[in-house]
């Protein structure tokens, strides 16, 4: 674990090498791109044995959802970079006639990414693709909570990358707590609320700008007339993938009540043709991340019923997809972000009562509902607000890189991927460059133009 002194240094080297000018380079940044694309293509095996042993994760859910993942947010920036970084002529006032204006894109300096425990490799690596395309420096942390992980990141970045362009701090507490003292320029943290407050109230005292990306309880509505069987399958889908764990899974079901039934069969039988009557035994199905979530999981079980699953095993970390049924409200499950392969289903009467509940809770990171309605998509849209939303789907608004990803209120703040990830990064700099051979008398003392005739020209001349 690196000290406090050995964080102070490496920081302050990545300040150093900023100024240089180096970064600022386009074919500097590729480099660096293309450096982190072929690392992981040659780890591939061991980025999949390390999300084995933290997460239990499967080889196809490992691949998918992370290296891939990471590989596409690389090349999309590859590609786009030229036009990313190129500056954007904009108007120019006749005030300030003759001149030419433009927006400048341009890399704050050494960034902080802080990754969650959940997708390791993911939340941690796609922020840093973001921060090195818009030229920065960057000091990334990954979640001690998966330690394979981190040690493999940490020996990859090691081997592949200056430090003073990309290094990597492992540990928990303490290192975290060094790194929120040093004032880098830009502060990306993914990960739970309670923490997310902490952070940003660290990067106050250095006037840092953040962004948050945290959490919330999503909801998913199931409308009477949706295509039962296919919502059953894709909610299975994005609420198990990973045993639950990720921040925008499904956390619990409204479904209208006529239907309540024949969405819990579509689900059962989801459920087992995706793991089996013995989910257990599945070698697609992830495990929770250490005994003490699994305690937290374990604690929502006692209230409800258990529709589908509910065995759990301390000792493998296993908590089987489950489904419950009568809860309310004020039930604990419903207190926080569940984070785990537990489903609450709640039968509704009239979506209009449901809309009103959802809005006086806090803005989750993502909305879901299924319908055939286009009218009442529309209504949920528009009256429900969220980080993403995705309508009979989940996960989609975060696999398209063309859609920025990101929440809002409790959920977070900022966005990332693709071209919002390398502006997030970027100071979005005004810039006028104004020639010397016109330069009016009027706009200086002593102002001898009558204030009746300034007022009818502003508006022209702005």
């Amino acid at each position: 674990m690196m000290d406090a002194i050995a964080i102070d240094d490496i920081a302050e080297r990545q300040r150093r090498f900023f100024r240089t000018g180096a970064t600022r380079d386009l074919a500097f940044r590729r480099r660096q791109l293309q450096a982190m694309r072929d690392m992981l293509a040659s780890r591939e095996d061991d980025v999949i044995e390390a999300m084995r042993h933290d997460l239990g994760r499967p080889a196809f859910e490992a691949f998918s959802s992370e290296i891939a993942v990471v590989t596409l947010e690389i090349d999309v920036a590859l590609k786009r970079l030229a036009g990313w970084a190129r500056p954007r002529r904009v108007g120019t006032p006749w005030l300030i006639f003759p001149g030419k204006s433009r927006i400048v894109p341009e890399p704050y300096g050494t960034a902080l990414i802080i990754g969650p425990w959940n997708y390791p490799l993911l939340l941690l690596l796609a922020p840093a693709i973001s921060a090195l395309a818009a030229g920065n420096c960057a000091v990334i942390k990954p979640s001690e909570l998966a330690p394979a992980t981190s040690a493999l990141v940490a020996e990859m970045i090691g081997r592949t990358f200056d430090p003073e362009v990309l290094a990597v701090v492992e540990g928990g507490i303490e290192p975290t707590q060094a790194l929120l003292r040093q004032d880098f320029d830009y502060l990306f943290y993914t990960g739970s609320t309670r923490v997310g407050k902490i952070v940003m109230a660290e990067a106050a005292k250095h006037l840092t700008p953040v962004t948050l990306e945290l959490g919330g309880k999503n909801p998913c509505i199931v409308a009477a007339d949706a295509d039962l069987k296919t919502a059953g399958r894709r909610i299975v889908w994005g609420k198990f993938y990973n045993a639950g764990q990720t921040c925008i899974a499904p956390d619990y079901v409204l479904v209208e009540r006529s239907v309540e039934k024949t969405l819990l069969d579509a689900i059962g039988e989801a459920l087992s043709d995706f793991y089996g009557t013995d989910p257990v035994q599945s070698p697609d199905y992830a495990r929770i991340v250490n005994e003490h979530h699994f305690d937290r999981l374990e604690t929502f079980l006692e209230r409800g019923r258990a529709v589908h699953g509910g065995q759990t095993s301390r000792e493998q970390r296993y908590i089987a997809p489950t489904v419950l049924s009568g809860i309310g409200w004020d039930d604990p499950v419903m207190a926080d972000e569940i984070f785990g392969p537990i489903l609450p289903v709640i039968p509704f009467d009239d979506l209009d009562t449901e809309i009103a509940a959802l809005q006086a809770r806090p803005k989750p990171l993502a909305l879901y509902a299924f319908t055939a309605d286009k009218a009442r998509a529309d209504k949920i849209l528009e009256t429900l607000s969220s980080g993403g939303a995705a309508i009979n789907d989940v996960f989609a608004q975060f696999i398209n890189m063309e859609l920025p990803f990101g929440g809002v209120g409790a959920s977070g703040m900022g966005a990332y991927h693709g071209k919002v990830g390398f502006e997030t990064f970027s100071h979005m700099r005004a810039v006028v460059r104004r020639s010397t051979r016109i330069d009016p008398s009027l706009k200086y003392p002593p102002y001898k133009m009558p204030l009746r005739l300034l007022k009818r020209l502003v508006p022209w001349m702005m």
